[in-house]
């Protein structure tokens, strides 16, 4: 049975449309990934940047910086850093918790995955080396892997 070109070039403006949704879904998403991690790593380093004097030096470096800023009490000294140690750490906490609970690593990958196969598709379906039902047959099982993605609206 022959193809309606029809149909061949409403399945690329399909694909076309799809991928114009994906795009938009990496747009968002992917910053958002990033500051997550970002967020994270730098709340790490200075959470143990906070305890290090304490912890590696112990009494001594209390010592040293109460007698270097001029405090009466030792805790004047490891209180603070203690605490900024907690908070940094709860917000690495929260950042990393957040990525994961939302699975923005694997979402950006599945996304980016989809959207090479459906221009690998795309490419094969503008040139004639692949047939109208295969085309379909490769989308539905491209973006069956990414129903978190909606499909964007062309104008």
């Amino acid at each position: 049975m022959a193809e309606n070109p029809d149909v061949r070039a409403e399945l690329r403006a399909q694909i076309e449309t799809r991928r114009a949704g994906i795009a938009a879904f990496l747009r968002e998403v992917r910053p958002r990934r990033n500051r997550l991690t970002n967020i994270s790593i730098v709340s790490s380093a200075l959470a143990a940047a906070f305890v290090a004097g304490p912890a590696l030096m112990g009494v001594t470096f209390t010592k040293r910086v109460q007698g270097g800023l001029s405090l009466d009490n030792p805790a004047d000294v490891w209180q603070p850093l203690c605490l900024a140690a907690l908070i940094v750490s709860l917000i690495s906490v929260i950042s990393s918790n957040l990525s994961k609970s939302q699975d923005l690593s694997a979402r950006v990958t599945a996304a980016e995955v989809c959207n090479t196969e459906l221009e690998g598709v795309l490419t094969s379906l503008q040139f004639g080396h692949l047939s109208v039902e295969d085309a379909v047959e490769q989308y539905q099982e491209s973006v069956s892997k990414i129903p978190f993605v909606e499909e964007s609206l062309r104008k």
